[in-house]
């Protein structure tokens, strides 16, 4: 068996209201000066909360900027406003761009390193600001992974910062904040998680410690995510996103994603297509170029889906990407590319940006060639 290295935050709360548990944390640890990036619609949902922190003598500054996918000058721009307030300690609430940017604030705010820099794995050399995170929707595990993700304006394409200087001191993850998430959100973030866990299972690295996890993600996903977009209320479908999204984020760092996440970021980058939303329009088109080479692992993705075993693996495997689709559907997600206004024109360029996505590819079940990208892209159009 392969060596595995897994990074956690060194406090996960999971359950209803423990995000009221940020107060304590604050006034227990002593930290007197905190920076917070949210947007306008959480901002409202801590109000009270911040109210505490400042009665408690903590000096608190609120950044709402962060309102799509960010960039490095997005980046610059609030590490500039962060650096004249000078924190001890940063909180991200939010979806995983607010977390993303969060974690990255923590390890360069007191650094001599640019995010330019730090592009790849293990290249931050420390982060010297205590980092909290709060997810409000179930989708990017951002809060559990050590993994960034900057958009690269001039060359249009998205930069991966891989540290476990990057994984929160604390993660704090109440189901009851994705309660008001509209149900597109709440199916395209459930969808990332769901590819997160269904990608990890499905990997050349793949590793039991982790098997364990990316099922029982895969498992709860599949459960609920289907009544979580009927009803956004029910307590029992967003606990087990909520669950399942985490679990998505604690594959990221050992084993990571692979094709799916590397085929969807031109989709991103080109059309300003929410990731989620790339991501569950490629998923079972991926699988399907996929399965040979991985029979077995599809089978079990699809039992863990709920699916009832058939005569045979590939054909329980297809049966599982067959659910998917229709959860698709269902979701009132689209399932093609021409469903999102993208050409057939455009495949060959969008093949060779997701075929520079390397670090990714290479994780893939199945090796793939630019062929087999533009092949699997023609199968989405």
């Amino acid at each position: 068996m392969k060596n595995i290295t897994i990074y956690h935050p060194h406090k996960i709360v999971f359950g209803e209201k423990s995000s009221g548990m940020l107060e304590k944390e604050y006034v227990d640890l002593g930290y007197r000066r905190l920076y917070i990036i949210t947007i306008p619609e959480v901002f409202d949902q801590f109000s009270a909360c911040f109210n505490t922190l400042k009665s408690n003598g903590i000096s608190i500054e609120v950044n709402k900027s962060i309102r799509k996918e960010p960039s490095f000058s997005d980046f610059k721009d609030l590490i500039a406003e962060a650096r004249a307030f000078n924190p001890e300690s940063i909180a991200g609430i939010g979806g995983g761009s607010v977390m993303d940017v969060a974690k990255l604030l923590a390890a360069l705010l007191q650094a001599d390193q640019t995010p330019e820099s730090v592009v790849g794995s293990g290249l931050i050399k420390e982060r010297k600001i205590h980092l909290v995170c709060i997810p409000t929707t179930s989708g990017t595990g951002s809060e559990m992974s050590p993994n960034a993700i900057l958009s690269d304006e001039d060359s249009g394409t998205k930069k991966g910062i891989i540290s476990h200087f990057l994984v929160p001191d604390a993660a704090f993850i109440d189901p009851k904040l994705t309660f008001s998430l509209p149900s597109e959100v709440t199916a395209y973030t459930g969808m990332d998680a769901l590819t997160h866990c269904i990608e990890a299972y499905a990997n050349r690295n793949s590793h039991p410690v982790i098997d364990r996890v990316a099922i029982e993600g895969i498992r709860l996903i599949g459960k609920s995510l289907r009544q979580a977009f009927h009803d956004g209320h029910d307590a029992e479908a967003r606990s087990d996103l909520s669950l399942g999204s985490m679990y998505g984020g604690m594959c990221l760092g050992p084993v990571n994603t692979a094709a799916v996440h590397a085929l969807a970021y031109p989709l991103a980058n080109n059309y300003r297509i929410a990731h989620g939303i790339s991501n569950a329009l490629l998923l079972p088109y991926v699988m399907e170029f996929n399965v040979g080479y991985g029979i077995s692992r599809y089978n079990d993705i699809a039992l863990a889906l709920g699916v009832e075993e058939k005569k045979t693996k590939r054909e329980t495997a297809m049966a599982g990407i067959g659910f998917i689709r229709k959860l698709i559907d269902e979701c009132k997600l689209p399932s093609r590319l021409f469903h999102c206004g993208i050409s057939s024109d455009t495949i060959d360029e969008m093949a060779l940006m997701a075929f520079n996505t390397q670090r990714l590819l290479q994780n893939n079940i199945r090796e793939l060639n630019i062929n087999d990208i533009r092949t699997i892209y023609r199968m989405a159009s």
